[in-house]
């Protein structure tokens, strides 16, 4: 069987790359947005919680569900929905009178953009090789970068904030349309193989459904969402916490430190260029490794006693070698869990993902306020550790088939035996 992934078709490719900008959008327009929200609204600076929890609330909540239910619905129908979904908050969110409605917009915006995620991400790493997805979630991160851009060109024109969100909410409304025609095109993916392309129709395969427990029995499943929430704590605490190392553990000043903290991001994006062209010649499993040793290693640099240069130094490491973690984990979940649980363990993936940026990088902010933020380094480097052997660990029990328990052999008519091998399906059930 080859394990050359069929080459993507482009307009399902491009769609994909402007739904991953999409996803990133609307994270860029709330730090630029809030203080005019705030003075509109009549709200304290902490009220901004209250968007993020309920916006985190709708992503986890969907994004679990998400890997449940694409094989009732299909990943083309999921995707429209879903950003059909995600413009209409978008729209609450411009037309908001009070804090509440905009609380419950947010809602609506983390259900639409979890489950996009979520789909997306299942797709991709069945129909994707390494390099494509690997500049998917670069392109999330464009988005990030753009969001603030376009919010600011709002306010710097002296036009309200809302007007920014009315843009991507409409922008959203046409990729909603696009996803909408062509829901045919994104059916369910089966990977190319010479045996599946010499078969003849009394050879087709018979489905077999897989409940739900069946998945969730599998500890490679687990292995790898608590993986999924590790990597994600990793990459957002070094981001969050690296300006306050910097300027008061390493006296570097603001301005300095900023860039610097920008220099972390930017890392975190060339890598994900650069390293989707290597993993994809040099194999997913090879990369994954190198670049969690990398992490680890980067980590010891920041935990390492020294001068700024050599914390910064750290930062870069970290993020040029977490580039491709997220999406190769990711792409090789079917390795991990078997092809048939590789959708519902994605969506719980993601849901992880959600957590362990929530959760971890607040831990922390009680961690360094009760000692020093000179602890960042060492947390980190614990982080990555566990990550390593979390991965090490799920690697080794993979299934490596698509179902971790034997099927019964199928009978056709008159109980006979049907011609053609089993495939066990997902069944959304």
């Amino acid at each position: 069987m080859s394990t050359t992934p069929p080459r993507p078709r482009a307009s399902l490719l491009l769609l994909a790359y402007l739904a991953f900008v999409s996803l990133g959008l609307p994270d860029g327009l709330l730090g630029v947005a809030w203080p005019s929200i705030r003075g509109d609204f009549g709200v304290p600076t902490e009220a901004v919680g209250w968007v993020l929890t309920a916006g985190t609330v709708g992503y986890l909540t969907s994004s679990v569900l998400a890997g449940f239910t694409l094989a009732r619905v299909g990943v083309g129908a999921l995707l429209a929905g879903s950003t059909l979904l995600a413009s209409l908050a978008l729209t609450g969110y411009s037309v908001s009178p009070v804090l509440a409605v905009l609380v419950g917009c947010a809602l609506l915006l983390g259900l639409g953009s979890g489950a996009v995620d979520s789909g997306l991400n299942a797709y991709a790493a069945g129909a994707f090789g390494p390099r494509h997805m690997n500049w998917l979630h670069a392109f999330f991160g464009l988005g990030v970068a753009i969001g603030p851009l376009i919010m600011t060109a709002v306010l710097s024109g002296g036009l309200a904030w809302r007007w920014g969100y009315g843009i991507v909410a409409g922008a959203q409304i046409l990729l909603a349309i696009a996803f909408a025609l062509t829901v045919r095109a994104w059916q369910r993916r089966v990977p190319a193989s010479t045996e599946a392309a010499d078969a003849t129709p009394a050879e087709t395969p018979a489905i077999v459904r897989l409940p739900v427990r069946a998945t969730l029995r599998l500890p490679a499943v687990w292995s790898g969402t608590v993986a999924f929430a590790l990597y994600v704590a990793i990459e957002v605490s070094a981001g969050l916490w690296a300006f306050l190392l910097l300027t008061e553990g390493r006296g570097l000043g603001a301005a300095v430190a900023g860039g610097c903290v920008s220099a972390y991001w930017g890392s975190l994006f060339v890598g994900r260029v650069v390293q989707g062209v290597v993993a994809e010649r040099l194999g997913a499993g090879l990369v994954l490794r190198a670049s969690l040793a990398g992490m680890a290693a980067g980590a010891l640099l920041i935990a390492v006693p020294g001068p700024a240069v050599l914390a910064v130094a750290g930062l870069v490491v970290v993020g040029f070698a977490a580039a491709p973690v997220f999406p190769l984990l990711t792409l090789t979940t079917a390795d991990r869990v078997g092809a048939a649980h590789a959708d519902r363990a994605i969506g719980l993936q993601i849901g992880a993902s959600g957590i362990g940026a929530a959760l971890v990088p607040a831990g922390l902010g009680v961690l360094i306020g009760n000692t020093s933020v000179q602890v960042l380094g060492s947390a980190l480097l614990v982080l990555a550790l566990a990550l390593i052997v979390l991965y090490e660990w799920g690697a080794r029990r993979s299934t490596g088939r698509p179902t971790a328990h034997p099927v019964p052999a199928q009978t056709g008519g008159e109980g006979q035996p049907t011609s053609g091998p089993v495939r066990p399906v997902v069944d959304g059930r």
